[in-house]
């Protein structure tokens, strides 16, 4: 099975540069081709993923004829609000500010579809993560600095200062950077 998951040819139906760096990490033998599909917002954060993963990847399908192609998206929940990107640099620091000393939940949807076999299968991942208490220096500067305008949340667990923000986490790291890869691998290999 492992033989037919490496050599077969991917699309990544996303321009998230840190989910194509998780696919070059596991050697996957991909193209990135952004999708344009316009991203909704539910009150439910599961509905919500899973809708955005399903038209990310479906957007750019039928253009692929013999490709798997890889649609996710990724939510912050906190207290039952969804967190998406910010939408400006104010808008990061009150994302920061709410996040907080306090719990949330990370949640990514993945679609695949297999145009070879006809199949598509759908899989999310929770994680929960526990912020340390933030001083209002820490949020000016990791926002002053990096600019977390594309994350979700406004922080980045895997390359900048904002690992630093993180007590704990509890379920899948891979998750919090935006694509589960122990999930997309299951996903992919109902398909093959």
């Amino acid at each position: 099975m492992l033989d037919k998951v490496l050599s077969a040819k991917y699309i990544l139906a996303s321009k998230s540069p840190r989910r194509k760096n998780l696919l070059n990490q596991i050697g996957f033998n991909f193209k990135v081709v952004d999708s344009n599909a316009i991203e909704v917002t539910e009150k439910n954060a599961h509905k919500s993923v899973k809708i955005n993963a399903q038209s990310k990847s479906r957007a750019v399908a039928s253009k692929y004829k013999s490709r798997i192609i890889i649609g996710a998206d990724t939510v912050v929940y906190l207290n039952q609000k969804i967190l998406n990107k910010p939408k400006d640099l104010i808008e990061a620091k009150k994302y920061l500010r709410m996040l907080s000393g306090k719990k949330h939940v990370v949640y990514t949807g993945v679609n695949v579809i297999n145009n070879v076999t006809c199949k598509e299968v759908y899989g999310h991942e929770k994680t929960v993560v526990e912020f340390k208490k933030l001083t209002d220096e820490e949020i000016n500067y990791y926002v002053d600095k990096f600019k977390p305008l594309d994350k979700a949340g406004a922080y980045g667990i895997q390359d900048d200062f904002g690992c630093l923000f993180i007590n704990k986490i509890t379920g899948d790291y891979y998750n919090v950077v935006g694509l589960p890869l122990v999930r997309l691998y299951k996903l992919i290999t109902l398909t093959l």
